[in-house]
């Protein structure tokens, strides 16, 4: 004898289309498959084909997309919290002049220059933090000024002119180094992303972060210490943007104030190209690692094909714009649980 009073609960199976194996391994892994494509075309690209492919030129892309990707790695600690930091680049383009200045002018040795360089990394994203997370400002107002004023600063400092004199060889010699033929700059980055892999998949604070990206207030519920994550987070991007600009400085041999717009858009385009690779819908370090390749492949080959000077920015641009809005789909439908 059942009760009739007792509530009745119906039960309905609903079938969710589950995405095809070949279609999650094409969309996870299309990015590398189309970095390896762009780079074939080029190289039989009658325009392109004599200098492309060669071992010059694939150091070339290497060591010069390896600042680039390691701002893309200290990018990516913010945004996977949910936040942007646009005063990476001009944070890296003031210690690679800090660091010039502090050899040239200082006669600091070079040893005390890099720590005092990442110590000042490590200040902006202090200051960063402060006013994003214990002040309530918005994080696009806060590091956009901190870009200005950091640029503004820079260009007092040198008085406009470039530090071409003074700095320590030992420093360039290192900048054009290379090891089993390859830059030596690109083997720091694979370290710092290396590491920056590990602590993101395999660490509680690394992943209590991607819990602040995904829902703040839930983080919060479960007894994460949302605003203490969200300033580390500041705090690690300005400390490898700080290393970034020595790095630069290596490569460049000389320090120009600037404001590391020419930094920042490259690598911010490499971070929403490697959110649609890999594990797409969410910002990840290999993906990160492979839009910046992809990047400084496309660039490349258009260079050497006669493209005009405008044309990087064009692709820099569309790149980020396409990225931005493939990897905003991808997480939409990651959360949905399409």
């Amino acid at each position: 004898m059942t009760d009739s009073s007792a509530p009745q609960t119906n039960t309905v199976s609903i079938a969710v289309p589950r995405q095809a194996p070949w279609l999650k391994l094409l969309e996870a892994y299309a990015l590398p498959l189309l970095t390896v494509l762009v780079f074939v075309f080029f190289a039989f690209f009658p325009l392109s084909a004599k200098a492309f492919p060669t071992i010059n030129n694939v150091n070339v892309i290497l060591g010069s997309q390896a600042v680039i990707a390691l701002i893309a790695v200290a990018a990516l600690f913010p945004l996977v919290c949910g936040y942007f930091d646009f005063s990476l680049g001009a944070t890296a383009a003031m210690t690679q002049v800090l660091c010039a200045g502090l050899m040239a002018r200082a006669g600091l040795p070079l040893w005390l220059v890099v720590i005092v360089c990442v110590l000042l990394g490590i200040l902006v994203g202090v200051v960063n933090g402060f006013f994003v997370t214990k002040l309530g400002m918005s994080p696009f107002v806060t590091t956009l000024g901190m870009a200005m004023l950091i640029t503004g600063l820079m260009i007092w400092y040198t008085g406009g002119q470039s530090i071409v004199s003074g700095i320590n060889p030992a420093l360039i010699r290192f900048g054009s180094s290379r090891l089993a033929g390859i830059p030596t700059v690109f083997f720091i980055t694979l370290a710092v992303a290396a590491i920056a892999w590990y602590f993101f998949t395999h660490t509680p604070f690394g992943r209590s972060l991607y819990a602040v990206g995904s829902n703040a207030t839930a983080a919060k519920l479960v007894g994460l210490p949302v605003t203490k994550n969200v300033w580390w987070s500041f705090i690690v991007a300005g400390a490898i943007a700080g290393l970034a600009g020595v790095m630069q400085l290596a490569r460049s041999g000389s320090g120009t104030a600037s404001d590391g717009n020419f930094l920042l858009f490259p690598a911010l385009a490499a971070v929403f190209l490697g959110a649609t690779a890999i594990r797409p819908g969410f910002f990840n370090v290999i993906g990160t690692i492979i839009g910046a390749v992809f990047v400084s492949v496309s660039v490349s080959g258009l260079t050497l094909s006669g493209a005009s000077g405008w044309a990087s920015n064009v692709f820099n641009g569309v790149a980020l714009l396409a990225a931005v809005g493939l990897s905003t789909y991808l997480g939409r439908r990651q959360r949905s649980g399409a």
